[in-house]
């Protein structure tokens, strides 16, 4: 019998079906946190044994709430599974089962005892970019070579991007070779799958100036000293406190485990229920804090690096950031514990004092490319995201492929860009256009497109019009070419674009907002 998936589950369900009649690569299935896709590892499981009797499944994370969680999703929706559990956290080793969900620090040496597998599904796969990524690699080539090279791995994850090296299934020594099926975190809103997350713009934030950076991030010890001063935390509890009048779940992510327990014994003074969860938190100690909070007899939970991913909290309706990160991933797992929909909860109040809205942008438009430069301090660098060369901060061009950089974000409505959590809260601001220019775009693999960039004074603005594509870019290609010449038919051809481009109705105005780094035309205002 099919399980009841939501429509959005059943596609990626399909997608993977499509996508292993066509393909042999690794796969990725990007669903935003709280979507439900324990629910779709549960269906594809059940239904590739169905069709296919013999077939066994591993399914791997890497925290033991995580493995439980899935477990039990799986049995409530096939009760009759032949599942269990290898997890020493769990104290439960059934090796034998025909579907097997274990932790990957528990599992990684034993592939001989597992023997034959048909399929692995990894949860969280964006954590293969941390420690663990080496008990995943070695487990993962073993189990390959018993099974003779057949094995078929999909990765799900709602953030398909590491820090230190880009999107997952791209780069060097990549697992993954493709994304099979993403959905938008701000569709799942839209629709009501997800509740919306809202900005509070904070009078407190905090100064991390001279905290250096080491493999893309701020380096750990110098944060936690920058940011766990008294006078601040005090400040910024106290907004905490005023905000958080009405709301009954608070979860605030903290810059170190002392930094943590410091918020935590603040929120307490204003009388607020508080504990603090860290990674050095005594197992069944940690299992009540959480089952508390969860069942809304404790407030506020401070944690400092564990709540980030496998924690789910519905009723979680506000989150306040004093943890800075220079992680697109980490950000968006962060806010993305509040998004869950939960009974009498009409969205989640997210409270930065970090920076992080300002440094990424909204959650639904963040780039996982962007790759932040090695060493130990702020380098005067940016990267070309065509052809991957170093620039210089203040390059206009690339040197190596002439790509344009946009303007910095600032220069468009830097107070709505410093507050959005999505991209529809970002307001658009109009900008007077002085020039117009066209030329060609070409990438490697791609349909060739047409870049149109606007002259507003000294900023410039660019986009991008995809003749040459198919469905929707071609749809909205042919939209824009009959706002500027109803008179001619769209052209089929970038070049054949380019050869009437002079009769093209110039926009005296374009509208655009605030992307992350970059810039998005909205619309453009024509001469009556």
């Amino acid at each position: 019998m099919t399980l009841a998936l939501r429509p959005y589950q059943r596609a990626a369900v399909e997608a993977l079906y499509d996508y292993f009649s066509a393909s042999a690569g690794n796969p990725l299935v990007v669903m935003p946190t709280g979507t439900g896709k324990s629910l779709c590892i549960a269906g594809f499981t059940r239904e590739a044994i169905a069709a296919y009797g013999d077939t066994r499944v591993l399914i791997l994370t890497h925290v033991k709430e995580l493995i439980q969680q899935n477990f039990m999703t799986m049995l409530r929706a096939w009760p009759e599974a032949p599942a269990g559990i290898y997890s020493a956290g769990l104290s439960r080793r059934d090796i034998r089962a025909q579907i097997l969900f274990a932790g990957i620090q528990s599992i990684h040496r034993h592939a001989y005892q597992v023997q034959r597998c048909d399929l692995v599904l990894i949860d969280e796969a964006h954590l293969l970019g941390r420690g663990d990524s080496g008990m995943y690699r070695s487990f993962l080539a073993q189990l390959n070579e018993i099974n003779a090279g057949l094995l078929k791995v999909v990765g799900f994850t709602a953030t398909p991007y590491r820090l230190d090296s880009g999107l997952l299934h791209e780069g060097k020594d990549r697992l993954f070779t493709d994304i099979a099926y993403e959905v938008p975190v701000l569709e799942m809103i839209q629709q009501g799958y997800l509740c919306p997350v809202v900005p509070k713009q904070t009078s407190t934030q905090l100064d991390v100036g001279g905290v250096g950076t080491r493999g893309g991030e701020f380096i750990a010890k110098d944060l936690e000293a920058a940011v766990d001063r008294d006078e601040v935390t005090r400040a910024a509890v106290a907004e905490i406190v005023q905000h958080g009048e009405g709301r009954g779940s608070w979860l605030v992510f903290c810059s170190g485990v002392a930094h943590a327990r410091h918020v935590r014994d603040a929120i307490r003074e204003h009388g607020i229920s508080a504990e603090t969860v860290t990674g050095d938190t005594p197992g069944p100690e940690r299992d009540g804090i959480l089952a508390a909070f969860k069942a809304g007899r404790l407030r506020c939970v401070t944690n400092a690096n564990v709540l980030t991913t496998g924690f789910d909290a519905p009723g979680t309706d506000l989150i306040a950031l004093l943890r800075p990160t220079k992680s697109v991933g980490l950000y968006v797992q962060m806010v993305g514990r509040g998004t869950r929909l939960a009974e009498g909860k009409d969205d989640c109040l997210v409270l930065d004092f970090a920076g992080n809205t300002a440094r990424h942008g909204p959650i639904d438009t963040v780039d996982g490319r962007k790759k932040e430069p090695a060493g130990d301090g702020e380098a005067p660098i940016k990267v070309c995201p065509e052809c991957q060369t170093i620039n210089h901060a203040s390059a206009r061009r690339c040197v190596g492929c002439d790509h344009e950089f946009p303007p910095p974000p600032l220069q468009v409505s830097a107070q709505a860009a410093a507050n959005a959590l999505l991209s529809t809260q970002v307001q658009p601001k109009w900008c007077d256009v002085t020039a117009v220019r066209y030329m060609l775009h070409e990438k490697p693999g791609k349909p060739a497109s047409l870049r149109v960039t606007y002259e507003c004074g000294l900023a410039r603005h660019s986009e991008w019009v995809c003749f040459e594509h198919t469905g929707f870019p071609r749809e909205k290609a042919v939209t824009w070419w009959r706002s500027r010449a109803p008179h001619l038919p769209a052209p089929s051809t970038v070049g054949e674009a380019l050869q009437h481009h002079e009769a093209l109705r110039q926009p005296r105005a374009i509208q655009v907002r605030s992307v992350g780094q970059y810039t998005e035309i909205v619309s453009a205002r024509f001469e009556r």
